[in-house]
């Protein structure tokens, strides 16, 4: 999210992550330009009047380098040329500033799902399915509740089989600070989701790639619990 209204970032940040979305957020254009083109998101929000590049440009150089990241702009401004140009220049939606949190969110699910069509509705892994508009996670028939921390956790993961995370990069993603290398806060929450889905890590959607971090085992070699 690029916002440089610290009160407003603030109130929208704390609104998204209650209801699971895990936010990186910043106050300069350049900045957000550089996170967009160097990190996976499945939306992003981009204010249009702030420092360095404009909200606009932004969509405009993200487009020209053909990043499709679903984009909603948000502006105090309401004049129609403008939201015109933004939505000429590739954003999917926008929002006129003052907006209510939950239009935001119900926005983000809908650009999210116009973008990505039911792939990004619905994880499935082996007999493991998630469900990222409802949030719900099943195993077979069973219901799991999970933490909004583990919710994110596994759909971090299950996102991209195979692909091997660091606990920096899990961290970063899921809990919103860097690393320390003196924290097992991440080796515990794996732990949590594997007592909760599997009864054993042979069985676990998630892999301890030792020396690396953990990754989704890749869906060729899914097993199921004997």
């Amino acid at each position: 999210m690029l916002e440089d209204d610290p009160k407003l970032a603030s109130l929208v940040r704390k609104g998204l992550e209650a209801q699971g979305f895990t936010v990186d957020f910043c106050t300069h254009g350049d900045e957000a330009f550089t996170m967009a083109i160097t990190r996976a998101y499945d939306a992003l929000v981009l204010d249009i009047m702030v420092p360095g590049r404009d909200g606009l440009s932004i969509v405009r150089n993200l487009r020209e380098r053909r990043i499709t990241t679903p984009v909603v702009l948000i502006t105090a401004r309401s004049a129609l040329n403008e939201r015109l140009e933004g939505l000429n220049l590739g954003a999917d939606d926008y929002l006129t500033k003052p907006f209510y949190v939950d239009e935001l969110i119900a926005r983000l699910h809908a650009v999210a799902r116009r973008a990505s069509g039911h792939t990004l509705t619905l994880l499935q892994h082996g007999e493991l399915s998630v469900n990222l508009v409802t949030r719900e996670v099943r195993f077979a028939e069973t219901a799991i509740a999970l933490t909004t921390r583990e919710f994110s956790l596994l759909t971090y993961l299950l996102r991209s089989p195979g692909q091997t995370f660091t606990r920096a990069q899990i961290c970063e993603h899921v809990w919103n600070y860097h690393f320390d290398p003196g924290t097992n806060l991440v080796d515990v929450y794996v732990q949590r989701l594997r007592r909760k889905l599997y009864a054993d890590e042979d069985h676990s959607p998630i892999e301890t790639i030792r020396g690396v971090g953990y990754r989704a085992r890749p869906l060729s070699h899914t097993s199921k619990p004997s």
